[in-house]
């Protein structure tokens, strides 16, 4: 998705005066979350990826360890000074990469067991207060099959950290195994930079721009998008959830595709239009408004950070009038190109500024998530391991319903 936010006066540049360390406005709103609810998984992020080949568990440990020296946020853990959030960042952390050996179990109770680990793993809360907010683990099936699970606090992490995350791990380990030194460029900056220059950054005029631009788009916007359920919303959500997925074929994709070329559009907005046309349908409302997160890694020195870049932008869609679906996609296409331009302003700022009715059974502004998935996605080779990604249920859900759709060679997956 686009990333063209205007240039900013004030440099991105490491800090050079010691003091407490501001958390950037997507931890704040983490860490004001963790404080309501203590000790739940909901803003867990895991991966799970089949290693397939020969592996070296003592050398990944050792570029475990080279990774944790290398990124910040795997050294930070939070607390709070004078009523205040602040990052603390050790100078090191021990990151053990925990072996389970499951070979000896007979084979077809082995994946069985290692799926239920995996789960576990992904789902036991972390401590914000204790670094590092990162665990890692090797599940070993046989000499040449392993399951390594990875699971961050989303709040040092987002979905293209951890696509970094494993590119990193496997150079790294490759070097290693070569008796090398990796060849990795150094880190202009550290994720506690780009918090300070945030916070230094958008106030004032800047401020002002922004704020005066979402104000205006999301004006008169329904508090709830009223889907129909068979049961009643609970007083307090609970983020409990299931989802399924469903294959689109590749002639349905091209077709998709084709559409957009000819009407000027991205195969994003084309997808969003008629995620609202169904949503719309389905509600009886025709002003609809949807998340969309977007990298949020505007400066090229955030490219290659581990970190929470990721912002959320709150897309309207306006079905009054009874558009054509031609008409539909250029109010999408000028919506989502307002939103690019905009994109600096926090989701939590937002959210500051427009004070719409708090409750706890519902998510304020929007309650429908839609993403197309295009982070980077780590090379799936690592020398002579091969990788592959494993999926684990999830039984959790941030919001009423959330639409991912990913592309592949073969059409697009969705997972709702």
């Amino acid at each position: 998705q686009c990333a063209c936010a205007t240039p900013t006066a004030i440099p991105l540049s490491p800090l050079t005066s010691g003091g407490d360390i501001p958390l950037s406005f997507a931890q704040q709103r983490l860490w004001f979350l963790e404080q309501l609810e203590p000790g739940t998984a909901t803003y867990n992020l895991s991966k799970v990826v089949r290693l397939q080949g020969v592996l070296e568990a003592s050398v990944l440990q050792q570029a475990l360890q080279m990774i944790a020296a290398r990124h910040d946020s795997l050294r930070t853990s939070f607390a709070a000074t004078n009523g205040e959030a602040v990052q603390v960042i050790a100078e090191s952390v021990p990151l053990t990469l925990t072996l389970t050996d499951l070979s000896d179990l007979p084979v077809n109770v082995r994946e069985e067991e290692a799926n239920k680990i995996s789960y576990a793993c992904a789902n036991e809360p972390f401590n914000l207060l204790r670094a590092p907010l990162l665990r890692v683990r090797l599940i070993k099936l046989s000499p040449d099959n392993h399951l390594l699970v990875i699971v961050f606090h989303h709040i040092i992490s987002d979905g293209w950290s951890v696509g970094i995350f494993l590119q990193e791990l496997g150079t790294i380990y490759q070097a290693l195994l070569a008796g090398q030194a990796h060849a990795l460029p150094a880190l202009p900056i550290q994720y506690a930079d780009y918090a300070s220059w945030q916070k230094a950054t958008l106030q004032g005029d800047e401020l002002a721009r922004h704020r005066q631009y979402w104000k205006q788009h999301l004006s008169g916007i329904p508090a709830l998008l009223e889907l129909p359920t068979d049961k009643s919303r609970p007083a307090v959500q609970r983020y409990q959830g299931g989802h399924v997925a469903l294959q689109l074929p590749a002639d349905l994709r091209s077709a998709l595709e084709a559409l957009s070329q000819r009407e000027g559009v991205t195969l994003f907005m084309t997808l969003l239009a008629a995620f609202q046309v169904l949503l719309a349908r389905y509600s009886q409302q025709e002003q609809i408004v949807l998340g969309t997160p977007i990298a949020g890694r505007t400066r090229t020195e955030t490219e290659n950070l581990i970190g929470f870049f990721v912002n959320t932008l709150a897309l309207r869609g306006d079905l009054s009038g009874q558009p054509t679906f031609q008409g539909l996609l250029q109010r999408t296409r000028e919506a989502a190109l307002g939103a690019y331009a905009h994109q600096e302003l926090p989701f939590e700022k937002l959210v500051e500024e427009l004070q719409p009715t708090r409750s706890l059974s519902y998510a304020p502004i929007f309650q429908v998530m839609f993403a197309l998935q295009n982070a980077p996605r780590a090379a799936m080779q690592w020398g002579a391991i091969k990788l592959a990604d494993v999926k684990i249920p999830s039984h959790t859900a941030k919001f009423d319903l959330s639409l991912d759709v990913y592309e592949t060679a073969g059409g697009l997956d969705t997972r709702l």
